[in-house]
């Protein structure tokens, strides 16, 4: 008896789970559907194509992307959402892409990575006839019809540059200088490896003789969960919790998260001085970490640039039927001496 109770109960909880689970992706598609209908005023004809942009998090960073997608598709009499920050509990991006073919948005534009699932959603929702854009990080095995980006091998050049000129200018006491890259350990983006052989390539070509002046500089990386911002302190804190002796002389963060979670930890352990920081981005935070010496310098993309060619992309496919298949938004280094006055990064 008790055995038939038990199943009982059992089969109970599994169906009042399914329903559930089905509720939420029917409100999902509905509250979507409805931001798409009404998307626009009251006083205002109703939007044309839908737009749904799905990022990695919701940094300052994307933000301004957003923004100026926001903008572009206005012009456009087109609409664009940020999906993640109307649901009632955090989705991953797969989950979001989804959410977004489900709904039957026009297109979307995403932070895409080169997993086969990732491949799968965009091809799926290609055969579905939204059009799909990859933001940042590409997807190449997909049928997206464009990626908006930075050129990771010019991003890795300056990172490089960056390197060797802290090399020159620091007197470093020890046989050698560790270079720590932190790499998103959730990242299937082939463009970090891409990074990493640019930041070798150009510490390998340095003049001999220069090269005579300073210890032998060692490049490694280090995983940081960057999903969120308290994600990112947690994983830090293991490469900057270590003996004073151990520290790296330089952390080359790849991502606004990082960058900030690193400043805030080396003025909070006081270890100012100890670590030279080289950023990503040029968020409020950042630049006062250049103002306070924190922060050696920061390498910023054009976050106008690459929003607003997500959209361009979007709206010469919907129109001609076809669109370039490659942009890439300039970059810059932001250093103390400079900010005045950027430094022309290898933008192509």
């Amino acid at each position: 008896m008790k055995k038939r109770v038990k199943a009982l109960n059992s089969i109970v909880i599994m169906i009042i789970t399914a329903v559930i689970v089905a509720l939420t992706a029917v409100l999902v598609v509905y509250f979507i559907s409805y931001s798409r209908r009404f998307g626009s005023s009251e006083d205002s004809e109703p939007c044309g194509h839908y737009y749904a942009m799905i990022t990695d998090n919701d940094s300052s960073f994307w933000q301004s992307v957003y923004d100026a997608a926001q903008t572009a598709a206005a012009e456009h009499g087109d609409y664009v959402e940020m999906i993640s920050r109307n649901l009632s509990r955090d989705y991953t991006k797969y989950e979001l892409m989804e959410i977004a073919i489900a709904s039957g948005v026009d297109g979307i534009i995403v932070s895409a990575d080169e997993s086969t699932e990732m491949t799968e959603l965009i091809n799926e929702a290609t055969d579905r006839g939204i059009g799909v854009v990859t933001l940042y990080s590409d997807n190449t095995s997909s049928e997206r019809l464009s990626f908006v980006g930075v050129s990771n091998n010019d991003l890795g050049k300056l990172y490089g540059e960056l390197i060797l000129r802290l090399a020159s200018e620091r007197e470093y006491t020890g046989g050698r200088i560790e270079a720590v890259v932190l790499v998103d350990a959730n990242s299937m983006n082939t463009g970090q490896n891409v990074i990493l052989s640019a930041i070798q390539e150009t510490i390998d070509e340095e003049d001999g003789e220069l090269k005579m002046l300073h210890p032998q500089i060692v490049l490694s990386t280090y995983s940081v969960d960057s999903t969120n911002e308290y994600s990112a302190e947690e994983s830090i804190k293991g490469l900057l919790l270590r003996e004073r002796s151990t520290l790296p002389e330089i952390v080359v963060c790849l991502g606004e998260l990082n960058t900030v979670a690193v400043y805030q930890m080396v003025v909070d352990y006081n270890e100012v001085g100890l670590v030279d920081i080289l950023g990503y981005y040029d968020s409020e935070v950042i630049l006062n970490g250049i103002d306070r010496g924190v922060i050696y310098a920061t390498i910023s993309a054009d976050t106008s640039q690459m929003g607003t060619s997500s959209i361009d992309a979007l709206t010469e496919y919907f129109d001609y039927g076809y669109t370039n298949q490659y942009s890439t938004a300039g970059i810059s280094i932001i250093s103390k001496d400079s900010k005045d006055g950027l430094s022309e990064g290898g933008a192509p």
